[in-house]
């Protein structure tokens, strides 16, 4: 069975505080805190995007697993900040990682769950036969304009996952998808901060979709909440996934783990699969694992997955766990912070 040959993660070690973002705006920082449950989000330098974050998770997957990278047949990128509107940026991945030429390639968009996206048509690919291994990347430097309400949330990071059908780590058992046209969350071309439905973001968008996705998982594989060792969900926000959780059935001991938000903030595209790789940091073989996206626009991707003996015999200390990422913080204040996400243009006043 296909599934997950290696994983690598990248999130940057920058941060900020709600406290110090609520200071400049003269918000409530108690009332934000405890209503999205943000402790603090990372914040891409200057010289970080979502090429420079998906090349520093492709290589530390493949610092994990020796492939010659010749046997990757498949890059899909998903993101919704590609640095740019006309170049692939899984073409600038596969060049940094030693590729090129007789490669599938292409950027992928659908909101937060873009990543988990290529996933699907990776293990597709795979499963058929059309390649020996793929890679999926869900990366994101996601935009909040200055004094809204996704300033406290939207962060930077990403991860890659390696998939295939041999020295499989983590076998994907089924893969499930929900999609509706619910516009809660979007940012037409040219403008550099998205709009949001507020509070239709989490009914009928987020809750809907999530919670379907993993009902219809479970009633596909035929398993219950109590069958999982680990479960993540679409992390927008500290306070949606926990709620998706206890709504369904889940115990705080099996979503805490892959519960990054609160600590990072949302990484959109990375969100859910930087999750899994938290999770895959300290699995066990035997380990099932409940993994749902969500994209605003809006659908989710399930997955349920089976951790194999052959993690054992991964060195996951390769590369950078999450834990050891997160370790390594250097805080900002706002103004260093708005500087670093342009939101100072220097010459061309603010934006």
């Amino acid at each position: 069975m296909s599934g997950i040959v290696s994983y690598g993660s990248y999130v940057p070690r920058y941060r900020i505080k709600p406290e110090e973002i609520a200071r400049v705006w003269g918000e409530d920082v108690d009332a934000i805190k405890n209503g999205i449950y943000i402790l603090s989000k990372s914040v891409p330098a200057p010289d970080e995007d979502v090429a420079t974050i998906s090349v520093e998770a492709a290589r530390n997957a493949l610092k994990r697993k020796h492939l010659d990278p010749k046997t990757i047949g498949a890059i899909y990128v998903g993101s919704e900040s590609h640095p740019y509107a006309v170049k692939p940026t899984a073409t600038i991945v596969a060049s940094a990682i030693g590729l090129d030429f007789a490669l599938f390639s292409a950027d992928y968009e659908f909101a937060c769950k873009a990543g988990t996206a290529g996933m699907q048509n990776v293990k597709g690919m795979v499963d058929s036969g059309m390649i020996e291994y793929g890679m999926a990347i869900g990366a994101d430097t996601s935009q909040g304009a200055p004094g809204d309400v996704l300033e406290y949330t939207a962060s930077a990071g990403g991860t890659a996952f390696i998939i295939g059908r041999e020295n499989v780590i983590a076998e994907i058992n089924a893969t499930i998808s929900v999609t509706s046209d619910t516009p809660d969350f979007w940012r037409r071309e040219g403008q550099p901060y998205p709009s949001h439905g507020e509070r239709f973001t989490g009914e009928p968008a987020y809750f809907r979709h999530v919670i379907s996705a993993a009902k219809l998982m479970m009633e596909k594989v035929g398993s219950k909440p109590s069958d999982y060792d680990y479960v993540i969900f679409h992390q927008p926000n500290g306070k949606f996934p926990t709620r998706a959780a206890k709504t369904l059935g889940f115990e705080e001991a099996q979503y805490k783990d892959g519960l990054l938000t609160p600590i990072i903030g949302n990484t959109y595209s990375g969100s859910t699969m930087t999750g899994l790789s938290a999770v895959l940091d300290i699995a066990k073989p035997g380990d099932r694992i409940l993994a749902v996206s969500f994209g605003s626009g809006a659908g989710s991707d399930a997955f349920d997955i089976t951790v194999t003996d052959m993690i054992e015999n991964m060195d996951r200390h390769a590369a950078p766990t999450i834990k050891e990422m997160l370790s390594k913080v250097r805080w900002l204040d706002y103004a260093v912070y708005a500087k670093f996400k342009k939101k100072i243009i220097v010459g061309d006043g603010i934006e």
